[in-house]
C-alpha cells in the first residue's frame, strides 16, 4: 500500500508514520551510524520533518513499513542547501517545481529479491507523484554506491558537482528532471512498480 502524507512527526498519531520513523532510525542510526537526532529512543527525526515534508510510505496491509522516502521542498530550507552547498558547482536546483529526495529507505527486514521489487516501487511512485503534482525535477544527495544506481535507473539524471569526501564519505548531489517520458524510460531500464506492494493508495494532508 502507498501512503501520501505530510505531518509533523512529534505528534504524528499515524501508524504508517511512526513505523517509517522506526525504520529511517533502524537504517540510518543503528546500521549506518549516522549522527542524526532520535526521538524517544525508537524515532529518527530531523529538523526537516515539519509540515512542509511529504512521505511516500510503502507498507504492507498490516502497516509494516517497506520502504519510504521524504520530499522537501526547496523553495525552503533543505539539506542540499542547508548542509551541503558546496556540493554543487553551480547554482543549487530551487523553484516551486523542484523538490528534494531525502532519506530513501528501505526496510533493514527486507530480503534481496524484495528490496528490489521495493526499491523500484519506490521510484517509479516518486516519478508518478511527480507527475500528478506538478514537480518537474528531484535534487538529492547521495553516497557513491547508491549514486551509481540512482544514475542507472534510466531516468534523466545528472551530477550537480564533483564528487567529494564529507565526514568520510564520498558524496554527491545530483538532479533528476522528470517529464511525461519518465515513466517509459523507467521501464525501459527494468524500473517498474511491483502491483502486489501498491494496490492501493491512502493521501492524506
Amino acid at each position: 500500500m502507498l501512503h501520501i502524507l505530510q505531518s509533523a512527526p512529534p505528534s504524528a498519531s499515524d501508524a504508517a508514520l511512526r513505523a517509517m520513523f522506526a525504520a529511517r532510525k533502524s537504517v540510518f542510526v543503528d546500521l549506518l551510524k549516522w549522527d542524526v537526532p532520535v526521538l524517544e529512543d525508537r524515532y529518527e527525526v530531523d529538523q526537516f520533518d515539519d509540515l512542509h515534508a511529504t512521505y511516500l510510505i510503502l507498507s504492507e496491509p498490516d502497516g509494516s513499513h517497506l520502504g519510504s522516502a521524504r520530499l522537501l521542498p526547496t523553495m525552503r530550507p533543505h539539506i542540499l542547501d542547508s548542509l551541503y552547498p558546496g556540493l554543487c558547482e553551480d547554482a543549487l536546483p530551487r523553484a516551486p517545481d523542484i523538490f528534494e529526495i531525502t532519506r530513501f529507505c528501505l526496510d533493514r527486514r527486507l530480503r534481496a529479491a524484495e528490496r528490489r521489487a521495493v526499491r523500484d516501487t519506490l521510484v517509479t511512485a516518486l516519478v508518478d507523484h511527480a507527475l500528478d503534482h506538478g514537480i518537474t525535477g528531484y535534487s538529492a544527495i547521495a553516497e557513491m554506491g547508491w549514486f551509481q544506481q540512482i544514475l542507472a535507473f534510466g531516468w534523466r539524471c545528472r551530477p550537480l558537482g564533483l564528487p567529494q569526501v564529507v565526514d568520510g564519505a564520498m558524496l554527491a548531489a545530483l538532479r533528476i528532471d522528470i517529464a511525461p517520458d519518465t515513466p517509459g524510460l523507467l521501464a525501459a531500464a527494468g524500473i517498474q512498480a511491483a502491483p502486489a506492494i501498491r494496490d492501493s493508495r491512502r493521501i492524506a494532508a
